[in-house]
């Protein structure tokens, strides 16, 4: 049975709207003008998943502007002044929100945090079309999200793939112990755990401590969403996390670089 727009989750409308968008782009910018761009003029590209490795508190910090959630989460929002800030004040990659109509992200705002940033960069953005991993790395991006939930699993191999051969490793977020079968047995090596079900935007913490038992070691483990406290972050160490994406907390922040190292325990 067709499911009707009644029926779509947040997570779908998304998508949908997403490939639309992709399908409008691709006709204005074809792939093979991507890939010229990528061989002519993207910068090498930083190791994301090595910046997630170190030992300590690793952060990923995230500039976003608004969320269907939320709604407009910061309304002084300059990407690379905000992207500066967070590196000097400790983050070991960012993250920047990319997709316009329900985060008011766009890809010159990852362009602005690379020019002012010298730690890996990951896009952020509903990734279901090769053609997107072609233009995250023409805009200077390091890595790319992949979410399991909205991918299958012939495309995110492909996806996977594609990426690798580009040197971005991407991170591939799961929500559920299914999710996570799946991304191991396409090869994941950077996964991270959403405590938010981005289908209905409730946020559980636990999601993270439920999972974590069944990531290999030599996987990078990052959990995402719901990230509060320094406190939050030790639990998660202890429970073998090696990096966390924080994105609201600081964004809703009047001094974000200061909210980091309250993170950090600095």
């Amino acid at each position: 049975m067709q499911t009707t727009s009644r029926e779509k989750t947040i997570l779908d409308r998304i998508v949908d709207a997403r490939r639309l968008s992709i399908a409008h782009r691709k006709r204005v910018l074809p792939e093979v003008a991507l890939k010229i761009a990528v061989e002519k003029k993207a910068p090498p590209t930083l190791d994301f998943a090595a910046a997630l490795s170190r030992d300590g508190l690793n952060v990923i910090a995230e500039l976003k502007k608004a969320s269907p959630s939320l709604g407009l989460i910061r309304e002084e929002y300059a990407p690379a002044a905000l992207a500066a800030q967070l590196q000097q004040a400790g983050a070991a990659a960012l993250s920047v929100l990319t997709e316009e109509d329900f985060f008011s992200g766009s890809l010159a705002d990852l362009k602005e945090a690379r020019k002012a940033a010298q730690i890996p960069i990951l896009r952020k953005d509903f990734i279901v079309d090769p053609w997107q991993v072609w233009e995250a790395r023409a805009a200077g991006a390091d890595s790319f999200l992949l979410i399991a939930a909205v991918l299958s699993d012939a495309a995110l191999s492909e996806l996977l793939q594609l990426g690798r051969s580009l040197e971005m490793e991407p991170l591939i977020e799961v929500h559920s112990r299914d999710e996570l079968e799946r991304v191991l047995r396409a090869g994941a090596r950077v996964i991270g755990v959403n405590n938010r079900d981005l289908r209905n935007f409730q946020v559980r913490l636990e999601t993270s401590l439920e999972l974590i038992e069944a990531i290999p070691e030599n996987c990078v483990a990052v959990s995402e969403s719901g990230l509060r406290a320094h406190d939050d972050l030790s639990r998660l160490r202890t429970a073998g996390f090696d990096a966390f994406l924080i994105g609201e907390h600081l964004m809703k922040s009047p001094d974000p670089a200061a909210a980091l190292r309250s993170f950090l325990g600095a």
